[in-house]
C-alpha cells in the first residue's frame, strides 16, 4: 500500500511537471533560440518597425499639453492596434502570467475595461520587453510589466551585485546613450528620483528606446544636438520624441542638470553589446543616423 501511494504521488508530480509552462513558451523559435545574437541594430529596427506600424507619431510637446483623448480616439483601443498591444503582452511577458492575456482594452478574462482605468494596464514596459524578446535577448533581459524591475537590476549590475544581465545602469551625466540603449525617468511620486537612489524597489517609471544619436561629425554652432527615442504607451500609442543632449551626447551636464526641461531622465540602461556600424538617416529625425560612432562597451 505505501508503494501504491508513492506511485500515485510520482504520477501526480509528473503531471504537474508536464503542465508547467516555460516562461518563453510563447516566443517564436527565431527569437527563443535565437537564430542570430541580439544586436543594437536589431533592437532599433524592431522599435522603428513598431513606430511605423502605429502611424509614425512624433510628440515633442511638454507632457499634458494636448487635451485628453476620448476613449474611441485612443489608438490602443482601436481595431488592429488593441490586438497589437495584446501581442506585446503575449510575447513580452512570461508565458502563463496573467498579464500575458491582456490587450489594449481587455482584461485576462477577455472583458473590455473602461478607458478610465487604462493606467492599471499600462503597457510601456511590455513594449520594451517585447522589443528585447523579439530581438533575441533570451534569458539575459528581466522581462517585466514594470520598468523599475530592469532599472533596479541594471543598477545592481553597475554595483557588481548582479551578474549576467544585458543591461547596466549609467549616470546621465557620465555616459552618452547609444542606439538600442534605454533612457529612463521616474514618474508621479518618483518624478524626483535620482540615479543614486537606485535600486529602489517597485516605483512608477518610464523608459524609451534610443533609435538615433547625433552624428559624430556635426559642425559646431549648428542645430542643438538631440537623440531620438521611441516608447510604448506614449499618447496611448508607440510614439517618437526627441531629447536634447550635451555636445558630447549626454542627457545631463557635468553638474547633473538634465537638459530636457520636460522629463527628469535619471538613468541610462546601457546594453552590454558591441557598437554597430552606422546606417542611414532615421525617419522623423533631422538627418540623424541610427548608429553613432563606436564607443567602448562591455
Amino acid at each position: 500500500m505505501p508503494c501504491f501511494r508513492w506511485l500515485l504521488a510520482s504520477f501526480a508530480l509528473a503531471g504537474l511537471a508536464a503542465c508547467a509552462v516555460p516562461p518563453d513558451a510563447h516566443v517564436p523559435p527565431f527569437a527563443r533560440d535565437p537564430y542570430q545574437p541580439i544586436s543594437r541594430r536589431s533592437v532599433v529596427a524592431i522599435a522603428l518597425r513598431e513606430w511605423r506600424l502605429w502611424g509614425g507619431r512624433v510628440d515633442d510637446a511638454p507632457p499634458g499639453s494636448a487635451p485628453p483623448q476620448a476613449p474611441d480616439q485612443m489608438p490602443e483601443r482601436m481595431p488592429g492596434l488593441w490586438q497589437r498591444v495584446g501581442e506585446y503582452w503575449w510575447l513580452g511577458m512570461d508565458a502563463g502570467s496573467r498579464q500575458s492575456r491582456w490587450t489594449g482594452k481587455h482584461t485576462a478574462a477577455g472583458q473590455v475595461f473602461p478607458a478610465a482605468v487604462n493606467g492599471r494596464y499600462a503597457w510601456s514596459a511590455a513594449f520594451v520587453s517585447y522589443v528585447m524578446r523579439i530581438a533575441g535577448a533570451g534569458s539575459r533581459f528581466p522581462y517585466s510589466d514594470a520598468h523599475a524591475t530592469y532599472i533596479d537590476i541594471a543598477k545592481e549590475m553597475a554595483e557588481h551585485r548582479a551578474h549576467g544581465w544585458l543591461v547596466v545602469a549609467e549616470r546621465p551625466d557620465a555616459y552618452a546613450p547609444e542606439p538600442g540603449d534605454l533612457i529612463c525617468q521616474g514618474r508621479d511620486r518618483a518624478a524626483g528620483m535620482t540615479y543614486d537612489q537606485l535600486p529602489h524597489g517597485l516605483f512608477p517609471a518610464h523608459c524609451d528606446i534610443v533609435v538615433a544619436t547625433p552624428p559624430s561629425n556635426a559642425p559646431p554652432g549648428g542645430t542643438p544636438p538631440e537623440i531620438t527615442v521611441v516608447g510604448g504607451n506614449v499618447d496611448n500609442a508607440v510614439t517618437m520624441k526627441h531629447v536634447p543632449v550635451t555636445a558630447d551626447g549626454r542627457l545631463a551636464a557635468p553638474d547633473g542638470t538634465v537638459l530636457d526641461p520636460r522629463y527628469p531622465w535619471m538613468v541610462v540602461l546601457r546594453l552590454r553589446l558591441p557598437p554597430a556600424a552606422p546606417v542611414g538617416p532615421v525617419p522623423g529625425t533631422a538627418g540623424q543616423g541610427a548608429f553613432a560612432a563606436p564607443s567602448p562597451t562591455g
